[in-house]
């Protein structure tokens, strides 16, 4: 029974899907797992977020609406067809001097039609082909507008999931927090039973540990918010258990990076700013196309039209035109229109200009992020080493008699402040380079592939 049980569990794991893992078979339920690395996040939230998924529709309307512009351009084919009933059939009376009048049929009292034509544009001074090409560039900026969606959704995942090993290592330091005031509060009760110390002592060591259990159990509280943000980015329902895997990262001194350089970068790739040309390329399109509305447009037009009529010499007949087509007048809209339109120009512009000073400015305070991040790091290297060596200089001169449990606890304190601004230091710079990345115009996706 026990190799048929090993051998269906074995079918399973092999059929599972991939990045889900369940717990062990000593549980007593299997838990499903779902697997998370930066990479493999970052590919499945700017492909399956709802946002992407929105701004994919958009540039599918986008992308319709220049296959509308650009049909003004072919020709226009019309088709039509009926069957006529008459109640008295057509006749025609005739008169001729003295020959009394007479009557004569000229068509079929039941008969059936159709026409068919063909209309081209011939030219009407680009006005068509600028709604066609203006069209196209904001089909353009709509593409470029789900990159920015997708690279802003990237970001917003890498910092949520930075978040997540930043809370992971905190609620680390706060178990060895617990576990030192534990080992603390064990040398107290044992010092007090041979009547070393006072009972204050071993109170103020219960007090603090009570506090540092209560610090822990926020900052677990804390990493269970953060990984349900994470399950949200990643559409993976919030009762499945997430296995964040750590992001192992050398980190490189940031003056190694040049904002002048990264500002370059920024104004060339940055989606917004790209928009925003594409947007302003557009509207000087659609101008051309409504001054063409005050001049004539020339059309050519062939057709076809038949009739049953068995008293008609020829039932059916061809055609071709040529045809001009000008708006007089028609109560000054198509200025008004016009005039609409550079000030539309004019306020894309100025929120041209105001975008780059804003993206200047991003570029800027993530790029002060990141420094700071790095120089905070070199410092709580060396204060995480003293804050070591002081606790454990405290501590033996507690243990020597020499010392007070005051002493003890501030050194505690003082290393738990030291781990956790350095772990803060650490992600606080892998956020900001994730950031810096982002403001530059960069896509996340290949710049952690690399």
């Amino acid at each position: 029974m026990s190799k048929i049980f090993m051998a269906f569990s074995f079918a399973v794991l092999l059929f599972l899907p991939a990045g889900v893992a369940y717990a062990g078979a000593g549980s007593s339920t299997a838990e499903v797992r779902e697997v998370v690395t930066l990479l493999e996040g970052l590919r499945k939230v700017t492909s399956e977020n709802y946002s992407v998924r929105i701004a994919r529709q958009d540039e599918a309307i986008a992308g319709e609406d220049a296959l509308i512009a650009r049909s003004g351009l072919l020709p226009r084919i019309n088709a039509s067809g009926s069957r006529t009933a008459l109640s008295d059939q057509p006749i025609m009376r005739t008169y001729g001097g003295d020959t009394p009048p007479a009557e004569v049929p000229t068509a079929d009292r039941n008969y059936f039609s159709y026409n068919i034509n063909i209309q081209q544009l011939l030219f009407d001074f680009n006005g068509t082909l600028s709604k066609y090409r203006a069209s196209k560039s904001l089909l353009e900026a709509q593409k470029l507008d789900t990159q920015r969606v997708r690279n802003s959704i990237a970001l917003e995942f890498a910092i949520a999931y930075f978040d997540v090993l930043e809370a992971k290592k905190l609620v680390g330091a706060a178990e060895k927090e617990v576990e030192r005031l534990e080992s603390h509060l064990k040398d107290a009760e044992g010092m007090y039973s041979v009547g070393v110390i006072t009972k204050n002592d071993l109170l103020q060591a219960r007090v603090r540990l009570s506090d540092a259990k209560q610090r822990r159990l926020t900052a677990m509280n804390s990493q269970d918010v953060l990984t349900s943000r994470l399950s949200n980015l990643l559409l993976i329902p919030l009762d499945r258990k997430l296995y964040i895997v750590e992001y192992a990262e050398e980190v490189v001194n940031p003056a190694v990076f040049n904002y002048e350089q990264i500002w370059k970068k920024a104004m060339e790739k940055r989606p917004e700013i790209r928009i925003a040309d594409r947007t302003i390329e557009a509207v000087d399109f659609e101008a051309v196309a409504k001054k063409s509305e005050f001049l004539p447009k020339v059309y050519a037009k062939v057709g076809n039209e038949y009739m049953e009529n068995s008293y008609a010499v020829h039932p059916d007949n061809w055609s071709f035109m040529v045809g001009v087509d000008i708006n007089l007048f028609e109560g000054g809209s198509s200025r008004a229109d016009l005039r609409k339109t550079a000030y539309r120009k004019q306020k894309l512009v100025e929120q041209r200009s105001k975008l780059v000073d804003e993206v200047k400015l991003e570029v800027k305070r993530y790029f002060l992020d990141l420094q700071n991040a790095y120089e905070r790091i070199q410092v709580t290297y060396d204060v995480l080493d003293q804050a070591q060596e002081n606790l454990r200089i405290n501590r033996g001169r507690y243990e020597a008699g020499v010392g007070t449990a005051t002493d003890v606890l501030d050194a505690v304190t003082l290393l738990t402040i030291a781990e956790t601004n350095h772990i803060r230091s650490l992600y606080d710079y892998m956020k900001s380079e994730a950031a810096v990345a982002y403001a530059s115009g960069e896509d996340l996706v290949q710049v952690y592939s690399r």
